[in-house]
């Protein structure tokens, strides 16, 4: 086997698995008891889709994909802790 076709093997395996996880927390976010759940689900949905934006980065060989997961990760911590604070003190700004 030459080590192209074994990463690109490796790279397929780790986007499936990636998918996996993400339909996992989607199901988590549907079906979770309580609203400390779903929000976990919906912060573990950003990491997955952040591993997911880079292993497509990989796989393309193009920088793009790096920032963009660089800024969907800012993003993504921002909404959850607002989201959080929004959920346990009732408003986002004092």
């Amino acid at each position: 086997m030459n080590p192209e076709s074994f990463f690109e093997w490796c790279l397929l395996i780790a986007i499936a698995s990636v998918a996996v996880s993400q339909v996992l927390a989607m199901v988590r976010l549907v079906k979770g008891p309580n609203t400390g759940d779903r929000i976990l689900a919906l912060d573990t949905m950003v990491i997955n889709a952040i591993g997911l934006i880079v292993l497509l980065g990989v796989a393309e060989g193009s920088e793009v994909y790096f920032e963009g997961a660089l800024i969907f990760a800012m993003l993504g911590f921002v909404s959850t802790v607002a989201y959080a604070r929004f959920k346990l003190r009732g408003d986002i700004i004092e």
